[in-house]
């Protein structure tokens, strides 16, 4: 294979990333832009030179024969598309959450499998040198581990209407939660053993069993413990709408963003400013032995670089050069715990993995 030809689905911000990331590397070769609004696609074309565009994917998929599809479409479509590119021969890049049902999820796997192609989940903190560095730290604090996480969205406009869209498939919790999800099972790793969640409808904008507010608890099975919270639109605090914090019996390290960023900035939902280490070490009188450390971390790469960064590794995936089954089986954890969250938030019960 000379180059990696290259279907973009999806020419919103995630899908515009990961072009300019194909437009960028030698190694690929876009054979065309996918979106259901002309607008987006057109815009996106314009800016990387002029590439075909397409308003179907099954037929632009069927006229450009790609090697390779990237698929960052809403949520319910994932499934679908990945599988019809999997059966058609080409290798997937899917942005999360892999699918809506485990189910759905081991399906691909099982395809991806059986016709010897990769499958790489955008999980975009597993190629960030920050969060690389917070789970490093977090696995020096002993156990058990306390996990404190949350990315609520102040949204309006535009992002609103995005959000709404999305809750049109799943909640927040389970959207954005297989990241932070994920980050505790790499931190523990530990077997999850039992997932409790709450919810609330904030608004009368969603369809009636759809809940815009979402709270989860994770115990995994050496005693360590993590929450996620997420909201989303015009009614959620600025305040402490970004934490990202881990503590365990020699201390914590927690993530410090940027206090001016705004919640709705999803280009500031990936940067940090510094992590913050503190040691719990204490002299025979109980005085502190060792103050806290500061690590800066604002040489981090941007929003697009963690894209490229991504590719790279659906590159080496395709090309054999690293081995991701590991990575799609992770995502498929991740995507569980969620999933067992909302189920907890619809039956006001615990479930149990």
């Amino acid at each position: 294979m000379s180059r990696i030809r290259v279907l973009v689905a999806g020419c919103g911000n995630m899908g515009a990333s990961h072009a300019r990331a194909y437009h960028e590397l030698d190694d690929f070769e876009i054979v065309g832009l996918v979106s259901r609004k002309p607008e987006s696609r057109e815009r996106l074309s314009a800016e990387l030179g002029g590439y075909p565009t397409f308003g179907d994917f099954h037929a632009a998929f069927a006229e450009t024969s790609p090697d390779a599809v990237s698929i960052n479409t809403y949520p319910d479509t994932h499934h679908a598309l990945a599988k019809h590119a999997l059966e058609g021969g080409a290798h997937v890049f899917v942005e999360k959450p892999l699918a809506e049902t485990v189910e759905q999820a081991r399906e691909i796997q099982e395809l991806a499998l059986r016709n010897r192609r990769a499958v790489v989940v955008g999980y975009i903190l597993r190629v960030h040198p920050t969060w690389g560095r917070f789970i490093e730290l977090a696995r020096t604090l002993g156990k058990p581990l306390v996990m404190r996480m949350n990315l609520n969205q102040q949204s309006s406009g535009a992002e609103w209407r995005t959000h709404k869209a999305l809750m049109e498939s799943m909640s927040p919790i389970v959207d954005c939660g297989v990241h932070y999800v994920d980050v505790m099972c790499q931190m523990t790793r530990a077997r999850p053993v039992r997932v409790a969640a709450i919810g609330a409808r904030l608004t009368d904008e969603l369809q009636p069993e759809m809940y815009n507010y979402g709270h989860l608890q994770v115990t995994f099975d050496d005693g360590s413990v993590g929450w996620y919270e997420a909201g989303w639109g015009p009614m959620m605090s600025e305040v402490a709408h970004f934490v990202k914090d881990v503590i365990g019996p020699a201390g914590s390290v927690s993530i410090v963003a940027k206090e001016s960023a705004s919640s709705a900035d999803i280009g500031a939902h990936t940067k940090t400013d510094t992590l913050l280490v503190h040691h719990a070490d204490r002299d025979a009188d109980g005085r502190f032995t060792r103050a806290d450390e500061r690590i800066d971390t604002t040489d981090e790469p941007d929003h697009d670089a963690l894209c490229r960064r991504e590719q790279e590794l659906f590159r080496d995936a395709i090309l054999g050069r690293v081995d991701v089954d590991r990575e799609l089986e992770d995502a498929i954890q991740s995507l569980r715990i969620v999933l067992a969250a909302d189920e907890s938030v619809r039956t006001a019960r615990t479930v149990t993995l």
